[in-house]
C-alpha cells in the first residue's frame, strides 16, 4: 500500500522568490504538484490564467466560499486569495506531494485542518535584497510596494510558528534544501502509516507461527 503525499505549505516575504523557487523545485524533483491558487488580484503581464493563479472577480471568489470548495483563503492586501480543495485531496492521495504558496494567515488554518502539514517560511537573506527584488519587478507603484514592506514587518512576528525557515540567496541551493527538508518530513510516523501498519501485520503472522 503507498504512502499518500504530504502538504507542503511555503510562505514568506513578497519579493522572497517563493514562485521562482518553487518552479525550480518542482522541475528538478519528481513527485511534486505545484497547486494553483484562485485569487481576485489582477493578472501580471507575466503570467497566465489556470497556470500562474486562476484568476477570478469578486463574486465568484466569495460564491466557492460559500460552496465549501477551499481549503483556506484569506484576504491580503485588498485581494482574495484561496486554495482550491478537490484538486489538492486528489493529488495527495495519488502519492505526490502538494505544494502550496499561502501566506501566514491561510498557513495557520491549513494546519488546523491538517496536523501533519509542513510549513516552511522563505526568507531573503537581508531586508537591503528585499528592497531590491520587490522594485526589480517594475509592476507595482511606490504605494504597493510600501504595503508590501509594511504587510512583511507583520508577517515577521508569525516566524516562529512554521517549521522550518529556507534563506533565498542562491535558488539552486535552495531547492536543494528545501527538496531535503520534505524528503525528511516523509519519515515522520504520521507520513508511513502504510510502512508501520505493514510491518505490524507481518509481526503478529510472526508471533503467531512461534506459538
Amino acid at each position: 500500500m503507498k504512502d499518500k503525499g504530504i502538504l507542503v505549505v511555503v510562505s514568506g516575504f513578497s519579493g522572497a522568490g517563493k514562485g521562482t523557487l518553487m518552479k525550480r523545485l518542482v522541475s528538478e524533483y519528481d513527485g511534486y504538484a505545484l497547486s494553483v491558487s484562485m485569487t481576485t488580484r489582477p493578472m501580471r503581464p507575466d503570467e497566465e490564467d489556470g497556470i500562474s493563479y486562476f484568476f477570478v472577480d469578486r463574486a465568484t471568489f466569495e460564491k466557492t466560499i460559500a460552496e465549501g470548495g477551499l481549503v483556506e483563503y484569506a484576504c491580503y492586501c485588498g485581494n482574495y486569495y484561496g486554495t482550491p480543495k478537490a484538486w489538492v485531496m486528489e493529488q495527495l492521495q495519488s502519492g505526490k506531494d502538494v505544494i502550496l504558496e499561502i501566506e501566514i494567515q491561510g498557513a495557520l488554518k491549513i494546519r488546523e485542518q491538517f496536523p501533519d502539514v509542513l510549513l516552511l517560511f522563505v526568507m531573503p537573506p537581508t531586508l537591503e535584497e528585499l528592497k531590491r527584488r520587490l522594485t526589480s519587478r517594475g509592476t507595482e507603484s511606490e504605494e504597493v510596494i510600501d504595503s508590501r514592506l509594511r504587510r512583511a514587518a507583520q508577517e515577521a512576528e508569525g516566524i516562529e510558528q512554521y517549521d522550518y525557515i529556507v534563506v533565498n540567496d542562491d535558488l539552486e541551493e535552495c531547492a536543494a534544501q528545501m527538496h531535503s527538508l520534505i524528503r525528511a518530513a516523509h519519515q515522520r510516523p504520521a507520513c508511513r502509516t502504510a510502512f508501520i501498519e505493514e510491518m505490524r501485520r507481518e509481526l503478529k503472522e510472526l508471533a503467531k507461527g512461534e506459538k
